[in-house]
């Protein structure tokens, strides 16, 4: 009997233990399962918190205040926490130029040596609408500043291109604005009005309709088919034939704004683009700055865009107003400068030498510093190929034997500048460094003369041709004191071959309208260069006899016309090489330009500007800031 008490003990006690674990572990199964959901529900409440701060993102850009309240320390959370919420901060180009350190706010004040008429770049590409655009607005992609030949995006989220190298798909980023303005004209208030593929389309039939004042941009667009808007966001380029640059031309596309240029019902037109007065005195943009006033002839005010995409790929520029100050005398400019009235100028040859030996431009103490470096731009003097004195290429030869432009590098640009002999960039393989320039040459030019025709029958010192004396007028922009100094000498030395050149400076306004409507003899001015050219807008027959085209010479010539057509179709490098060398060597022997001098870039800017950098595409500003305790106020 004690033995089945004992046995009925131990049953009782595995029993109890049993339930006892079975109880253990139910409950365990009840708050486990009561954790997950408790888990879940958390998960669930984030997501819906995420999704709310998503909703919130898409319609807020980042003010200059709140991208600086991320600078804290790395190890922050908060920090942490506001990285997080930019997207795509690598899909946007030169990120890494941008100083994480710098302070936003102050301003810049450069100096303007020449007033415009308008500004509506699409129908006046004078070099100060097209810096002013330059600040307004943004293109599908950008040269990256260290390795121009790399493109990253900007407007464009990515793009693709087809096989046969004639069709690009686009895809724009979302969340894009135009600048926010009222219709000068109508008086309408825009605000917040996105950036979509259609005014893509827009830009490009602008520039395609014969009726707009867009001759120089439409040769660029010759081969540029059309715009097929896919969705807002997406739209495809289609070219006529394969074109070397059409990369460059395709992610260079801006958008332009229907909504202040085509701001009626009736169809687009053209005519009334060009003399909409009142709407082409204002920009729209959408890019980091936004056009805020314009002083006629005194200055342009242009004020950061809080709005802008930019902000939330970190790529804000931190500086917040830049003034354009128009201070048409080059003595004056400097005389700002050092009176800290404007903060940057480009300097003469003369100002670089000769007026910066001061103690504004100590290195140690002073506030002042200068910048050097080869600029992608050449001075020339053109003839007008429409004049019956220039039509032969003897006389154009001999002119350029009458330019001494060793003495002129040496006296006027003080050994800064270089001689070249066409029209391709000196520091590119696209120049036939083999070609010589024409050497200074009395005796030589009179032999042309003579050859030509042109004696001096009467013993006065003066060529002439059937009865008509070799003399000429040169005109020049009145505000270059590197041009007022050299026109002299050319003259004397013309004068020594019996040729008579007069010169007259004018306003750069009235000759800009005289090349266009190529109503000159001979004119001094400049050309600017991309990194690859193509010869087409300057040199082509096509462009000859267009009213306002590049080509404002007259030059014709038929070896050069296939020479070019076969340039802008040749993908291989080397090949593309050999035919600009063939090129050179036509524009060499025509002489349709005297070809001068590639000068460097010179310029001086105040100290405090930070992240101050010189690239192969030039020294970008959008990347410069200026420490708090020195930033300065634009006057209103």
């Amino acid at each position: 009997m004690g033995k089945n008490i004992f046995s009925n003990l131990i049953l009782s006690l595995i029993f109890l233990t049993v339930i006892f674990f079975g109880y253990a572990i139910v409950k365990s199964v009840d708050l486990l399962r009561l954790r997950e959901e408790k888990i879940v529900q958390n998960q669930q409440n984030l997501l819906s918190s995420i999704k709310q701060i998503s909703r919130k993102l898409n319609n807020f850009s980042l003010t200059p205040a709140t991208f600086a309240s991320t600078k804290t320390s790395p190890d922050s959370k908060s920090s942490d926490s506001k990285i997080k919420n930019y997207t795509n901060l690598k899909q946007i180009a030169n990120l890494e130029f941008y100083d994480k350190n710098s302070d936003f706010g102050g301003r810049k004040i450069s100096a303007l040596t020449s007033q415009t008429k308008n500004m509506n770049y699409m129908v006046n590409n004078e070099s100060l609408v097209s810096s002013i655009w330059g600040y307004c607005y943004d293109s599908l992609a950008e040269r990256n500043y260290a390795k121009p030949e790399k493109f990253q995006p900007m407007l464009a989220e990515s793009w693709t291109l087809s096989e046969d190298k004639m069709t690009y798909t686009i895809h724009l980023k979302k969340g894009i604005l135009w600048h926010d303005f009222t219709d000068p004209v109508s008086g309408k208030q825009w605000n917040d009005v996105p950036v979509t593929a259609q005014d893509f389309k827009f830009y490009v039939d602008v520039i395609k309709n014969p009726d707009t004042d867009c001759a120089p941009i439409r040769t660029y667009m010759k081969d540029l088919d059309r715009i097929e808007v896919i969705s807002d966001y997406t739209f495809k380029v289609y070219w006529k034939k394969k074109y070397f640059l059409s990369e460059n031309m395709t992610l260079g596309l801006q958008p332009l704004p229907r909504h202040l240029y085509h701001a009626y019902k009736e169809p687009f037109d053209g005519k009334r683009f060009n003399d909409d007065h009142e709407r082409n005195r204002i920009v729209v943009g959408c890019g980091p700055y936004r056009f805020a006033g314009w002083d006629k002839g005194q200055r342009i005010i242009l004020k950061k865009w809080d709005k802008y995409y930019g902000n939330a790929y970190g790529v804000a520029p931190p500086i917040e107003n830049i003034e354009l100050k128009i201070i048409p005398n080059k003595n004056t400019q400097f005389q700002a400068l050092i009176g800290k009235k404007i903060d940057e100028m480009s300097l003469s040859p003369d100002q670089w030498i000769n007026n910066t030996n001061i103690k504004e431009f100590d290195e140690k103490n002073g506030f002042l510093k200068k910048l050097k470096y080869p600029a992608r731009v050449y001075r020339y003097i053109g003839y007008n190929l429409k004049r019956p004195l220039f039509k032969d290429k003897r006389v154009r030869k001999g002119l350029s034997h009458l330019v001494d432009r060793k003495r002129i590098i040496k006296e006027v640009y003080h050994g800064l500048a270089r001689i070249i002999t066409g029209n391709f960039f000196i520091d590119t393989a696209y120049n036939d460094k083999s070609i010589k320039p024409y050497s200074f040459s009395l005796e030589k030019a009179k032999a042309l003369f003579k050859e030509a025709g042109w004696t001096d029958t009467n013993g006065d010192g003066i060529l002439d041709k059937d009865g008509k004396l070799f003399e000429f007028t040169i005109i020049a922009p009145n505000n270059s004191p590197t041009y007022d100094k050299m026109l002299p000498m050319i003259k004397e030395d013309m004068a020594k071959a019996g040729v008579i050149m007069n010169i007259s400076k004018i306003e750069w306004s009235v000759f800009v309208q005289l090349l266009g409507k190529k109503n000159f003899d001979a004119c001094i001015c400049g050309w600017g260069m991309g990194l690859e050219s193509d010869p087409y807008q300057l040199w082509h027959s096509s462009q000859a006899d267009i009213p306002e085209s590049s080509n404002h010479v007259g030059f014709k010539n038929k070896k050069a016309d296939e020479l070019i057509e076969k340039i802008r179709v040749c993908f291989d490098l080397k090949e593309r090489i050999k035919l600009c060398h063939e090129f050179h060597k036509i524009m060499h022997e025509e002489q349709p330009y005297t070809f001068l001098f590639s000068p460097y870039s010179l310029s001086a800017i105040d100290k405090r500007y930070q992240n101050v950098r010189i690239f192969p595409i030039g020294v970008p500003d959008k990347i410069q800031w200026v420490p708090k305790q020195l930033q300065k106020r634009v006057v209103e």
